[in-house]
């Protein structure tokens, strides 16, 4: 490991350049930053940078940044992982007289202008996401040239670099192959806060391509001002009202993390009920409501944002005071990461955790998020033969993934030579791909190794050893040592107990049920293709009107107890729609979506034997709950009779809901729809267009259930099911039920999955 100072001349300039740059004139270079600037500026090196959070990483490459353009070298070059963390880095390098730009889709208008503001040698610092390395607009008019004066590479977040990473992006991969296209000499920083020592030696191996050295500037990563403790609690009730009741007592302003965009909604309007000014912070907001909400924080206007993953690596506030998570991330190195936005200008700062039940679920999901299956990538590959250009609605048609899984596999296929993105698509590049099974079943066990260590983080106080110990040898950082401040440290330093007020408050909000269930208005783009005879919008008199559900199964409260009765469909259902994974890129050029991955299905789509769910009537409780949503339903007509989807797997629990319900409204109960053709087919993982294929003609209006809707003539139907997903089992069943002579028709479920 070199760390090697700079010599007296540098060293004069480079404190210099950096007190020029912080306006500061008693600034002072941190151990290490020095003999990181001269590895860049005085050796041409490539250098590895792997330090705590507020240790100024930034500092390094803006002060290489002012010394080499001084020497006459061309713009830096600085691959950034997010939108939000480039909108920082942005205004931080303005703050220090650096002219920097990003080319994100973001500022697709103003892409023009950066261009002749980099042909005059305008710009100091370019900024762009790895996903831009992929979009041929960029790819051709703007990257050869930026790769032939390139002054210096950034790769910031450098352990997404690595297939060990906890939020690996294919993307990252492609920097090896940018590694190779520089000229000679030209130098390289990778920087990151939260690497261990296989993360560490995997990028510097990476970075070292074809021999070059690499020097690794490591330093001591325990965060002197944090006050780490985890709080188990019962439920999610109590959860919830420990955090309303406690709030306002936690150090000025500061970020509530949730697993799920439901349960950050629903955590905000929960804390906003019990009088606090906080803002929910998801992937669902649009790009100028994040700015801001981000504002907002960083001005102190709000107590707290609760927030996704979506607020990451992108968010920089050097006072933020506190750090709570509702729910553990899926490693101790996430966590590290995400805790370490707090205390970086102050003295004190609070971290606590209260882990959940529903945490290990979502986490399974994770651990292989980033694994392609093997039939999906021979079912593209092979359909992608013809060398022709494939947009991913066409793909969909040929492998049975959802467009999320199906985008992330033609990243992995892309970063891996198979596929490359053209104009109108993707395209098989000729070169053969062989599934590496053995580095995917690695990585996947080192995932269920950091699970395991993630529960061990979360342990009580008495079984526990110090927090932050704890996460410095997630990081192999040979200096841990017990902190003296933590829970386990010094004892809890938070308040256990939860006020009965804030107990019922949180009790009554999330005994609150109903949630809207959206129709279906478009076919899957390719239907046709699978067999299903139709394409465009559903005609009106087809459609079926919005509808209901108690709950979807990523809420708290009554999304928490429909996972429990629904088995292993529950569990599933927690990583479905509604997650965002970490660090995943907003811009559209990233084609992973994170808030659509992989899960079960709608009810046709799991009629096989019973796993861990039982099939049980529903209960008075269940039932009263579905008359509340009901009771508030401000639909345009009343319905006048209840219709049951046909369930193999929980025939009781279905039933049981429609007659219910038929009973509380003193509506008839018609029965069931038939199966035809075997009933509905698939399995969990698929995209629209297969799961249409898959329930399309096998449920029917059969002649008693005809018989009794022809004696009721066109009136509107209340149709039941027990869960939904996709929609296309309610869509076509409901279909069935308009054609039949029902006036409307109105989907409810027990549960979304989204």
């Amino acid at each position: 490991m070199s760390t090697a100072a700079p010599t007296s001349a540098l060293a004069t300039e480079a404190l210099e350049v950096l007190r020029e740059l912080t306006g500061r004139p008693d600034a002072a270079f941190r151990e290490g930053q020095d003999a990181a600037v001269a590895a860049l500026v005085e050796r041409s090196e490539r250098a590895l940078v792997v330090q705590r959070t507020g240790w100024g990483k930034s500092a390094v490459y803006f002060v290489s940044t002012a010394l080499l353009r001084r020497r006459g070298a061309g713009p830096t070059l600085l691959v950034s992982p997010l939108l939000a963390l480039m909108r920082d880095q942005v205004a931080a390098a303005a703050r220090a007289g650096i002219r920097a730009v990003e080319i994100s889709s973001a500022n697709a208008t103003e892409w023009d202008d950066v261009a002749q503001a980099l042909a005059a040698d305008d710009v100091d610092v370019l900024l762009v996401s790895p996903e831009r390395l992929t979009n041929p607009r960029f790819r051709e008019e703007q990257l050869p040239g930026l790769v032939a004066r390139c002054g210096l590479l950034v790769v910031d977040e450098a352990h997404c670099v690595s297939d060990w990473g906890h939020d690996f992006r294919p993307d990252y991969r492609r920097i090896r192959d940018l590694l190779g296209t520089l000229p000679a000499g030209t130098p390289v920083l990778a920087t990151t806060a939260t690497a261990n020592e296989r993360v560490v030696a995997d990028v510097a191996e990476q970075l070292g391509a074809g021999g070059v050295g690499v020097t690794t500037v490591r330093g001591p990563l325990a965060r002197d001002s944090l006050r780490l403790g985890v709080l188990r609690l019962p439920t999610d009730r109590a959860r919830l009202a420990w955090l309303a009741a406690h709030l306002g007592d936690l150090p000025g302003s500061g970020i509530v993390y949730a697993l799920t965009v439901s349960a950050a909604e629903e955590t905000a309007s929960l804390l906003r009920d019990a009088g606090h000014d906080v803002r929910a912070y998801t992937g669902r907001l649009d790009d100028a409501d994040r700015k801001d909400a981000e504002e907002a924080l960083r001005e102190n206007r709000v107590k707290a944002l609760v927030a996704t993953s979506a607020l990451g690596m992108g968010f920089d506030k050097p006072d933020l005071g506190f750090v709570v998570h509702l729910g553990a991330p899926s490693s101790p190195v996430s966590y590290y990461q995400q805790v370490g936005r707090a205390g970086r200008a102050v003295e004190h700062a609070d971290v606590l955790l209260l882990p959940g039940p529903e945490d290990l679920a979502i986490w399974q999901w994770f651990a292989t998020s980033s694994m392609p299956r093997e039939d999906h990538a021979a079912a593209v590959l092979s359909a992608m033969a013809d060398a022709k250009a494939w947009s991913v609605a066409r793909l969909e048609t040929v492998a049975d993934v959802r467009r999320s899984r199906l985008e992330l596999l033609l990243k992995v296929l892309a970063v891996d030579g198979a596929v490359e993105r053209v104009q109108g698509g993707w395209r098989s590049t000729g070169r053969p791909w062989v599934y590496d099974a053995d580095r995917y079943a690695r990585v996947a066990r080192t995932r269920e190794a950091e699970q395991r260590a993630m529960i061990a983080y979360a342990r009580p106080v008495e079984e526990a050893g110090c927090r932050m110990a704890f996460l410095q040898e997630a990081l192999d950082d040979p200096t841990a040592a017990p902190c003296g401040r933590c829970d386990v440290c010094a004892g809890p330093w938070y308040p256990t107990e939860v006020p009965a007020g804030a107990a019922e408050a949180a009790s009554a909000a999330l005994d609150r049920p109903g949630v809207e269930l959206a129709p279906r208005a478009q076919w899957p783009t390719g239907a046709d293709r699978l067999g299903v005879p139709v394409k465009g919008k559903i005609a009106p008199a087809e459609q079926v009107d919005p509808g209901r559900a108690v709950a979807r199964l990523t809420d708290l409260g009554w999304g928490q107890r429909l996972r429990t009765l629904l088995g292993d469909d529950g569990v599933g259902g927690t990583v479905t729609l509604d997650l965002e994974a970490p660090g995943i890129e907003e811009d559209p050029d990233a084609a992973f979506d994170s808030k659509d991955p992989a899960a079960p299905h709608d009810s046709q789509a799991r009629r096989g034997p019973l796993q861990r769910g039982r099939d049980v009537p529903p209960d008075d409780e269940l039932l009263r709950a579905c008359g509340r949503v009901l009771g508030a339903w401000d639909w345009a007509e009343r319905p006048a009779a209840v219709v049951a989807v046909p369930s193999r797997r929980r025939p009781r629990l279905v039933a049981g809901v429609a007659q219910g319900l038929a009973r509380m409204g003193r509506l008839p109960y018609l029965g069931e729809l038939s199966l035809s053709h075997g009933g509905p087919t698939g399995g969990p993982g698929g995209n629209s267009a297969f799961r249409l294929a898959g329930v399309w003609q096998r449920l029917v209006v059969g002649p008693e259930l005809r018989a009794r809707l022809d004696e009721l003539g066109p009136v509107p139907v209340l149709l039941v099911d027990d869960l939904a997903d996709s929609r296309w089992t309610m869509t076509v069943a409901g279909r069935e039920l308009r054609l039949a002579g029902a006036s409307r028709v109105l989907p409810f479920a027990l549960a979304l999955t989204a």
